[in-house]
């Protein structure tokens, strides 16, 4: 018997099959092939189509089915991990009034910020541990100040994955976690934050029902059952935003133990027992998967908004026709600090790291006679290392200092030179696992389904594919001092 598992990401979707009695992947398929596009009608606005993201979760499946490796109708439960941040809104008959505005969109910092000063420092990093910013509560203001008419119509605001499960299952809800994420939950009194729904004017209406993250979000629609070919009502038993969700992949639920991933975006997530906040709100504490009233664990997340995304601009740009495997055997045969080449890779939207400011991605000190494709890709990777590593910084200053960080053997850490250089400039081992966030969705699914009895029953095969250990840190401490300047003069 199986579990499937649907990861809603910004560049594509992909969705796993796993196997619920070796908890391993039997099968995965991705959809479309080339990542998806972000539209950017402006700069620092990110807007995607929720209709595409189903769209393309049933192309993904379909050919998920197609591959004949599986009987779908011993699909048992289904999760979904999605994209965080991003604003889907609907009207009374559930039809969408707006493209999404995505998580790397910038256009609400003005607003978050001023909310902060109004509803007051304090009370926003004690309660909500974050300030508004430009997460999906903000996001919402700016489509009441800014499209009136069509705020009036929404009857529901959701997350991205709220919106799939809607699709699913015909039912609208939200968890703690989720709202978290959007800023409009309030930690200390455990309730939706009446002073910032007070202070954006919005009716407490659109907020959908809170259920708990590990349980039934709704059953599968007979019509969809019968498109996809599955069985009819087996249930949406898990929703998570993808960071959180990847740290249940590689088995992160306790204190003190810490996630990161290198797609898309960049991010460190460590989990905390405390309800502790950065007072510059550069990284942001959100409920963790394993939060409740009775434990009150979060996540403490560092995003950086353009690794991947830089990763993927420099291929297309300098080398559209060339893998990734290729650029990266390319980039091992550059040196150490890329022979003086630096990147900056801030070029998707404001970074919160940054203090919601932006550089821009930014290719310094080229040399016409010297530098290479090699040089190139290597200093890309290496200024994406190097945003890591000043994240961690401030993570470590808020009381986070990760021993061992895990990771899965996906994206930019199937370069050797990025994943050797992680390791190398922040000074911590990484140990890299296989499961990435579909699989994550599926075993979070058999978790709320109660299929399995624990979290810890749905880890018991988890298995260690490579350890890496620092090996140049001291030569790369003062690459990373030269960075390091370069970003501070571009501030």
């Amino acid at each position: 018997m199986y579990l499937l598992g649907l990861d809603i990401g910004t560049s594509s979707i992909k969705v796993s099959v796993v196997d619920i009695a070796t908890q391993k992947r039997i099968a995965t398929a991705q959809y479309p092939e080339e990542e998806t596009e972000i539209k950017s009608l402006k700069p620092g606005w990110a807007e995607q189509s929720p209709a595409d993201w189903w769209t393309n979760a049933i192309h993904a499946i379909l050919k998920l089915k197609d591959s004949g490796s599986f009987n779908t109708k011993d699909i048992l439960a289904i999760g979904i991990a999605y994209q965080m941040h991003g604003l889907v809104v609907v009207d009374k008959d559930r039809q969408v009034l707006r493209d999404s505005i995505i998580w790397c969109d910038s256009r609400a910092v003005e607003l978050g910020e001023r909310a902060f000063d109004v509803i007051g420092h304090e009370h926003c990093l004690n309660n909500m541990l974050n300030s508004p910013g430009n997460f999906t509560a903000s996001k919402l203001a700016w489509v009441k100040n800014n499209e009136p008419e069509l705020y009036n119509k929404i009857d529901k605001i959701m997350l991205p994955g709220d919106f799939i499960a809607m699709k699913l299952t015909g039912s609208i809800g939200t968890s703690i976690a989720a709202l978290s994420e959007g800023v409009f939950w309030d930690f200390r009194k455990d309730g939706v934050s009446k002073e910032l729904m007070e202070y954006y004017g919005f009716n407490e209406d659109l907020i959908p029902e809170v259920k708990p993250l590990f349980s039934v979000h709704g059953t599968l629609k007979v019509e969809v059952a019968a498109l996809l070919g599955l069985r009819e009502g087996i249930p949406v038993s898990y929703k998570s935003g993808d960071q959180p969700n990847n740290a249940l992949s590689l088995n992160v639920f306790k204190p003190g133990e810490v996630a990161a991933t290198a797609g898309t975006s960049g991010v460190i997530y460590g989990v905390s027992d405390d309800l502790t906040c950065d007072p510059q709100s550069r990284v942001n504490t959100f409920a963790h998967v394993s939060y409740s009233s009775a434990q009150k664990h979060t996540g403490v997340l560092l995003c950086i908004n353009g690794t991947g995304s830089m990763y993927r601009w420099a291929k297309h740009n300098f080398a559209p026709n060339l893998s990734y495997a290729t650029l990266n055997e390319l980039a091992a045969t550059a040196p150490i600090g890329s022979k003086g080449l630096k990147v900056l890779p801030f070029g998707n939207g404001a970074e919160r790291m940054l203090n919601n400011k932006y550089t821009g991605a930014q290719l310094l000190g080229i040399d016409l006679n010297l530098h290479t494709q090699a040089e190139i890709f290597r200093a890309v990777q290496e200024g994406i290392a190097f945003s890591f590593r000043y994240g961690l910084d401030i993570m470590r200053e808020n009381g986070m200092r990760p021993k061992v960080i895990r990771a899965g053997m996906a994206n930019l850490f199937l370069s050797d030179v990025f994943a050797q250089t992680f390791v190398d400039v922040t000074g911590i081992p990484v140990e890299l696992y296989e499961n990435d966030g579909s699989v994550g969705a599926a075993l979070g699914a058999g978790i709320g389904a109660g299929i399995f009895k624990s979290a810890e029953e749905a880890f018991t095969q988890h298995e260690l594919i490579r350890y890496l250990e620092p090996k140049n840190s001291e030569a790369y401490e003062s690459v990373y001092a030269e960075w390091k300047d370069l970003l501070n003069k571009a501030l």
